[in-house]
């Protein structure tokens, strides 16, 4: 069966083949061809090395060139003429960048957009409202101008978006979502004296991995068992160490480093809960927290402070605590502990609710009914002015 619907993806976050398990959601749903272009030299600055654009997907058709700036999300090029190639060649019905607004890929594909007359969708994560260059607002506002279709990762960039001036279609969706063939529920370990609660993450400071070892230490001295697993690396490792020293709880914590995506789900199992504390700061707060529907999907209950868009993932208030607020943190890992049936019954509205919400299929089929609707709108707008073009003429 031949499909009429064709969608152009240009991202760098689609390097990693993990990503591109969205777009194969895509593929798979007989509903659209996909495309993808990527950057071929795309440099990671936090490992130093660059990163080859890997292609596990045949459904995929992969296009890759070379960008200007590469590593830098809001600066990063592609050559003109290699955007029109692709263009020509793949014939796309929408044009899909997942680049900041204010970009300058989204610019150059902004262009591009309006040349071929081609529907244009961008989504982006920012969330916070920062100082722009006067060039940088005039790229925001054109980019803007010329979308069809705004897909912000969490609510703060959806208000953000309507106090910039878009006035089109929007919808609030993550980039990506969740392979629930990887991220699904392990059989039971054997139950621990101890209640292991668990972070996977970066170590800096905006994760507040502090106030996760000021709640363990009202924990125990509250009599209650517990252990700290901490998976991530980061700049702030040696300070946490410190802290955990001096909070006096360093016997309860276990450091594991940085583990690879295909190992999270094994060390996700281990968790009796997976907190994310993180804490906002003048220039960051947290767009998504994409571990958390992780661990949602294996069945862990999940807790979150208030930054960003952690209460809106979560999506119930008693697993919410206020951000860099320790005690507020322990009241809940508290009732965990003592309530095991009220933590199961957690664990399975996390699964429910990722597979309402946040698996790649689920997020598939949301951007394929936008799409749908985008054409039906443009198709609409174009009988509408031949319409009043014969009326004119006659």
């Amino acid at each position: 069966m031949t499909t009429s619907l064709r969608v152009l993806f240009i991202s760098h976050a689609y390097v990693v083949g993990v990503n591109q398990g969205k777009l194969q959601a895509i593929a798979q749903t007989g509903k659209a061809d996909v495309g993808l272009l990527a950057p071929s030299n795309w440099k990671a600055h936090e490992w130093n090395r660059l990163l080859e654009l890997e292609k596990p997907y045949p459904k995929i058709q992969i296009y890759s060139a070379p960008v200007m700036f590469t590593g830098r999300g809001g600066v990063h090029l592609y050559a003109p003429w290699k955007i029109w190639q692709v263009l020509n060649d793949f014939q796309p019905d929408v044009i899909q960048v997942e680049e900041e607004v204010f970009s300058l890929c989204a610019f150059e594909v902004a262009v591009w957009s309006r040349f071929t007359s081609k529907p244009l969708v961008v989504f982006g994560w920012e969330n916070m409202d920062r100082t722009l260059s006067v060039v940088r607002r005039w790229v925001r506002q054109f980019v803007m101008n010329t979308a069809q279709l705004m897909l912000p990762g969490n609510h703060d960039g959806s208000h953000l978006l309507r106090q910039w001036g878009y006035t089109g279609l929007m919808e609030v969706m993550p980039q990506i979502g969740v392979d629930t063939l990887l991220f699904s529920p392990r059989s039971h370990q054997p139950k621990n004296k101890e209640f292991n609660i668990g972070f996977l993450g970066r170590l800096v400071p905006e994760k507040g991995i502090d106030i996760l070892f000021a709640a363990a230490r009202q924990l125990q001295q509250q009599g209650l068992n517990c252990q700290i697993i901490l998976c991530g690396s980061g700049s702030f490792e040696a300070d946490l160490r410190q802290e955990a020293q001096k909070q006096q709880v360093a016997d309860l914590v276990t450091w594991r480093g940085a583990v690879p995506h295909h190992k999270a789900p094994e060390e996700i199992s281990k968790f009796d809960a997976l907190v994310l504390p993180s804490r906002t700061s003048p220039t960051w707060k947290e767009q998504f927290g994409h571990v958390l529907i992780e661990a949602m999907a294996m069945g862990v209950p999940v807790i979150g402070s208030s930054s960003g868009e952690i209460p809106n993932v979560i999506g119930r208030s008693d697993l919410v605590f206020p951000e860099g607020d320790a005690q507020g943190l322990t009241a809940i890992l508290e009732r965990m502990i003592r309530n095991p049936d009220w933590r199961e019954e957690v664990g399975r509205y996390g699964m429910t609710r990722v597979y309402q919400h946040y698996t790649h299929e689920r997020i598939a089929e949301r951007l394929v009914s936008l799409w749908q609707k985008l054409l039906e709108l443009k198709s609409g707008a174009y009988v509408m002015r031949q319409e009043k073009l014969t009326e004119h003429n006659t």
